[in-house]
């Protein structure tokens, strides 16, 4: 798929399953690719002004608020969001950025949302630096959104990503040990534990599912929707557009591929 070229089980799936979808937690999670691709456009537009992630998420969660009532189809189905509640996390307490709550006869979902602005002006209007941190930063998000879901504070995690510089979505080399944590377009990789420190500092993230970086130009941003997938994860007859790209997620033995320290480490 081109960069900029509309997924047909992305963004323009989402924006028509939150209403579609037979199933509610399908809805639910439809809703928040349709409130992305919504975001993105009015964001790209001038419509909407982000300075930084604080009014990322701001911005987001109104849009979003906006449309959950939209899937909800009948009397026992029921949803709201909740910015940044606090989580225990057994090493520590934690925030998520969004938390959407779904409950209906059928029983309870929860959907955690992490969300990562770059501009490349500072909302102090100074030049921001710090590209490499910003790269690690995405992936220890995906990390968060798995230890969410494996601990069974969500049934569900979706990192929201957005930025204003070219070089995190279409590189012109991938010099330098921060490309380990590779946000470029297209890439793809099959979990793994990533270990090369970045800003002087140690990581140790470790990723058990296979996420795919799928970027889409508005305006002068870019935008990407990342929930990962199980590798033995395979789309059934029966799932519906949405849900062949973002599965709710399965148990077992992930098989994760270690991720090589290497690119100037």
């Amino acid at each position: 798929m081109a960069l900029g070229q509309l997924d047909s089980v992305g963004y323009s799936a989402g924006m028509h399953a939150f209403i579609t979808d037979t199933s509610f937690d399908s809805r639910l999670r439809s809703t928040i690719s349709a409130a992305w691709a919504v975001f993105a456009r009015k964001v790209g537009s001038t419509l909407i002004p982000i300075n930084k992630e604080a009014s990322m998420q701001l911005q987001y969660a109104f849009v979003l608020k906006q449309l959950l009532p939209m899937a909800l189809q009948h009397p026992d189905e029921r949803a709201e969001i909740e910015l940044e509640p606090g989580v225990n996390m057994g090493t520590g307490s934690n925030n998520i950025d969004i938390l959407v709550h779904g409950a209906s006869s059928n029983g309870e979902t929860k959907i955690a949302i992490e969300m990562k602005c770059y501009r490349k002006i500072a909302a102090s209007g100074r030049t921001r630096g710090a590209h490499d941190i910003f790269m690690k930063d995405v992936y220890e998000d995906l990390h968060v959104l798995e230890q969410y879901v494996a601990q069974g504070v969500a049934s569900r995690g979706v990192a929201l990503v957005m930025n204003d510089l070219e070089r995190f979505v279409n590189p012109k080399a991938k010099d330098g040990k921060c490309w380990t944590y590779d946000t470029s377009h297209g890439h793809t990789f099959q979990g793994g534990h990533f270990t090369v420190p970045v800003g002087g500092k140690d990581v140790n993230i470790q990723l058990a599912r296979s996420y795919t970086f799928n970027w889409e130009k508005f305006g002068r941003f870019w935008f990407c929707e990342l929930e990962g997938r199980c590798p033995q994860e395979l789309p059934r007859p029966h799932m519906s557009s949405v849900e062949r790209r973002y599965p709710i997620p399965g148990n077992g033995n992930y098989g994760a591929i270690a991720a090589a320290d290497q690119a100037g480490s």
